[in-house]
């Protein structure tokens, strides 16, 4: 098994030791590299090319989210996979963080199981949010400043692409789309590669963003 290479970028040295050793415990994972400053995590990041990045979101030099934005933002060839961690629950910086083009977003007091899930979901192309912050990141994504509308998809999105879509939005897997649709996983895939292109979206979490800003789901619903 070729585990998942992971690198941490945090500026406290015993949150590094713990995350490593949480992370290193896991067969699956390794954990390839430290950094204490937003600058040094985007020059490792680069030079190693890791599965996933676990960046801190308050760094020195360079934030965590001007950091993300550099490896992972729009415009970014070959964008790495990015999941921020923090001790701090505030809207902007999750809504900051998913913008700047994080896979995932973790607090630190998560614990260990929803840390190696969040690893590993964000290295296969799932993307994992904190619970405790999931109904307000709707009601942010649903307050559209006026003004700025959401981007039109280029073309007409079908009505079970509609499905996956809300889906995606709510937090299902793909196996979860799959046996909640009645339909085999790589149609799931086929119909997440189409609203990807549709709506020029590099991510499912930008497909979910998107989703929340154009109000197919609403807070409560």
């Amino acid at each position: 098994m070729v585990p998942i290479r992971v690198v941490v970028a945090d500026d406290q040295a015993i949150v590094r030791t713990g995350l490593r050793i949480m992370l290193d415990a896991e067969p699956d994972i390794e954990v390839v590299g430290e950094a204490a400053d937003g600058r040094h995590a985007v020059r490792l990041a680069r030079d190693l090319r890791p599965d996933v990045c676990l960046f801190d979101i308050r760094m020195p030099v360079l934030d965590g989210l001007a950091a993300t934005r550099e490896i992972a933002g729009p415009g970014v060839p070959d964008p790495l996979v990015v999941v921020v961690i923090t001790t701090f629950d505030l809207d902007e910086y999750v809504y900051g963080a998913l913008r700047a083009g994080a896979r995932g977003f973790l607090l630190k007091d998560a614990g260990p199981e929803l840390l190696v899930q969040a690893v590993r979901s964000a290295a296969d192309g799932e993307a994992l949010i904190a619970p405790s912050v999931t109904v307000r990141l709707l009601q942010a994504f649903a307050d559209v400043p006026a003004g700025r509308p959401a981007a039109q998809p280029i073309s007409p999105v079908t009505a079970r692409e509609e499905e996956v879509l809300v889906a995606v939005a709510r937090g299902l897997t793909n196996v979860e789309i799959a046996d909640a649709l009645h339909i085999s996983l790589s149609t799931v895939k086929t119909h997440l590669a189409s609203l990807m292109a549709k709506l020029g979206a590099r991510n499912r979490v930008e497909i979910a963003m998107w989703a929340y800003e154009t109000r197919r789901i609403v807070p409560g619903n």
